[in-house]
């Protein structure tokens, strides 16, 4: 498979596609084929066919998260990035997440654990992960991903795990699961959307030996970059969710 790239307009609407000799890229503005865009130096401007204009770009992961293909909610950039730095992911790193979903996360640890890391992501819907695969295939990461079509109720194969993050509507009831599966001082997250769950987990924290625990809500503001009316946008977007972080302590006589 060819690289992939980013065709933004002049509108700033963008599109992530995968260059691909003999293929096309269709816009209701034109098209322009792949092998016009193939050797180019990213940067480049260039024209469909009807003349409208694009840039050729490498895509950034954000963009490529953005622009996944979904069917269900993903955690967007302004999160994942945060939890990438919490959960300490790096080249090498052994991480499990449960809820695969559309695969916006699993996208983003593979980038970061690459080239001899390992992400292991659980989920009890076949059809979701076949989209996730999908996704990490387009963009060339799924050679760092294992995916396990089955309940993380029935336990965690994998052990002395560097990270876990579990989203889950009721991620309290697995964290017997990834108290076994983390290595001592592993870092655990989870992602929630209610206050009412956020209490829960941490209630079940607290007497689960984790310490170190954490609840942080995310704000991101963006603003206009015309400079003639630079101005917070007009559509804000504040909460995707609650956030919980925590390390796995080893209980006296482990």
């Amino acid at each position: 498979m060819g690289a992939p790239a980013l065709l933004m307009g002049r509108d700033r609407k963008t599109s992530v596609i995968r260059l691909e000799p003999g293929a096309q890229f269709h816009t209701h503005r034109g098209t322009i084929a792949h092998d016009d865009l193939i050797g180019l130096r990213w940067g480049t401007r260039v024209s469909t066919h009807l003349g409208h204009p694009l840039m050729l770009l490498r895509p950034s992961t954000d963009d490529i998260v953005r622009n996944l293909e979904r069917s269900t909610q993903i955690i967007y950039p302004k999160d994942a990035g945060y939890i990438l730095m919490k959960l300490s992911i790096a080249p090498g790193c052994r991480v499990v997440e449960a809820g695969t979903g559309s695969g916006g996360l699993t996208l983003v640890l593979a980038n970061a654990v690459r080239p001899t890391g390992r992400v292991t992501s659980y989920d009890i819907r076949s059809d979701r992960q076949e989209l996730a695969r999908s996704n990490l295939e387009e963009v060339g990461l799924a050679d760092w991903v294992t995916f396990k079509n089955c309940d993380i109720a029935d336990g965690i194969e994998e052990c002395e795990l560097n990270a876990m993050f579990l989203d889950l509507p009721n991620p309290w009831d697995y964290l017997f699961q990834a108290h076994s599966a983390l290595a001592g001082g592993g870092f655990f997250g989870s992602i929630l959307p209610t206050a009412n769950q956020v209490i829960n987990l941490v209630a079940a924290l607290e007497t689960a030996d984790f310490g170190l625990v954490e609840v942080e809500e995310l704000m991101l503001r963006p603003y206009q970059t015309a400079s003639a009316r630079s101005r917070p946008k007009d559509r804000l977007k504040p909460h995707t969710g609650y956030l919980v972080f925590a390390r796995r302590l080893i209980p006296s006589g482990e």
